[in-house]
């Protein structure tokens, strides 16, 4: 009776534990589609139309830590989703970390959000694993309603990065950043472990929790 009791408990504990760690994933969601609604609703500071209009995956990273002077380390847990015939796949969890940033000087957090602008760029992101910089090129993002038909954005890089502190928009440069999927969230929102490409390539179906996330995505980027 004793042991059947101490496994009741460990049960209960782990799924609670578990629904814990999902809700945290469900709450990461929500604030990643209030910073895309927030940006996107900015009169003349916000990520130009055709960036996201453009864009084959976005991914947003909230509160991601930054402590350097200059360059230095980073952490942060985000999520992403990539365009596909039926509409934006479902979320896809994953870690940055590590790399250099051009603006910022001390400690802070700051919302994070990357526009995957190409198909180089979707494949990298696809791996599951890589760098910015290295595997794929990354450039500060314009700034504005309308970006500037003269500039190269389109051309420069495979990802254009934007980044908001203590309320201030900007285009940020960000070198040496490592994105990886992360197990654990993956394996708590689904129920199981899904592979990052699966995920992205919309070939698993996205939990209810999710949709604030696709309503935004489809609000501001269209299917």
């Amino acid at each position: 009776m004793k042991k059947i009791l101490i496994a009741l408990v460990v049960l209960l504990s782990t799924t609670a534990a578990l629904a814990g760690n999902r809700d945290d994933d469900v709450d990461r969601l929500q604030s990643s589609a209030t910073i895309i609604k927030e940006i996107m609703s900015a009169p003349d500071s916000g990520v130009p139309n055709e960036v996201i209009d453009n864009a084959k995956c976005i991914a947003v990273i909230p509160s991601m830590l930054k402590a350097a002077f200059g360059v230095g380390g980073a952490y942060g847990k985000g999520v992403a989703s990539c365009r596909t015939d039926k509409g934006w796949s479902a979320p896809a969890f994953f870690t940055i970390k590590g790399g250099s940033f051009g603006f910022q000087i001390g400690g802070q957090a700051a919302d994070i959000i990357m526009f995957i602008m190409n198909e180089q760029g979707m494949n990298n992101l696809l791996q599951s694993k890589f760098k910015l910089g290295a595997d794929a090129s990354v450039a500060a993002g314009p700034v504005g309603r309308h970006a500037d038909a003269s500039t190269d954005w389109k051309m420069r890089a495979q990802v254009l990065t934007y980044s908001r502190a203590r309320g201030v928009f900007a285009g940020i440069s960000i070198n040496g950043a490592a994105i990886s999927e992360h197990k654990d969230d993956t394996r708590d929102f689904y129920g199981r472990m899904v592979p990052f490409r699966t995920i992205l390539l919309g070939n698993i179906e996205s939990p209810k929790e999710a949709e604030i996330w696709h309503d935004t995505l489809s609000k501001y980027a269209g299917k």
